[in-house]
């Protein structure tokens, strides 16, 4: 079971392993990815909505926009682990209104707050983190859905999947890094 607790900005809450954490490679992967979660909320610490919604390079990305998007992944992914590709989207019939909102998972809308997504984000971590804590083989597999960057007929384990997710929070964590130090000097490290 995982509690919430505020951080000491209090900006977001953060998810506190408790003693009913999972052993071997699944401990191993959740550490991973809290890991590369806990870098990407903290490019958020002390920021006001604005400043979450800012674009500091010619990209569209923004820091509100990188975590609303990484929530979105890891959902995704999180229920492919759990019932497989029918809960994925078709890729294959994208229309511009599916590439228009895809677009807009990057950028903080209106109305939109940082402590929203935030909260939303934690509560996609909470629920991938109680799914991979009840798994009992990461080693199960589902086919991928058919997609243009999917090469066919390949599956995906629920150990692969996890991977993607922890990469794919690692690589938007270093963009918000940039972004971040571009707002005001602040950096995750060093």
């Amino acid at each position: 079971m995982t509690e919430t607790t505020e951080t000491p900005v209090g900006q977001y809450p953060v998810a506190t392993a408790t003693d009913e954490r999972p052993a071997g490679e699944q401990a191993e992967l959740l550490d991973a990815l809290r890991a590369a979660r806990h870098f990407l909320r903290m490019t958020a610490r002390d920021l006001d909505d604005e400043q979450a919604g800012r674009r500091t390079t010619v990209s569209e990305l923004c820091i509100g926009g990188l975590i609303k998007h990484v929530s979105s992944v890891e959902r995704t992914w999180a229920a492919f682990i759990e019932f497989g590709p029918s809960v994925m989207p078709d890729f294959m019939s994208f229309t511009e209104a599916d590439y228009e909102q895809r677009a807009a998972e990057f950028r903080l809308l209106p109305g939109e707050t940082l402590a929203g997504v935030l909260t939303a984000y934690e509560t996609v971590a909470r629920a991938t983190d109680e799914l991979v804590s009840n798994l009992s083989d990461l080693g199960v597999s589902h086919p991928l859905p058919p997609a243009p960057w999917f090469q066919a007929d390949t599956a995906w384990s629920a150990r692969r999947t996890l991977i993607h997710i922890v990469a794919e929070t690692t690589q938007h964590a270093g963009h918000a890094d940039i972004i971040r130090e571009a707002i005001d000097g602040a950096k995750s490290m060093g």
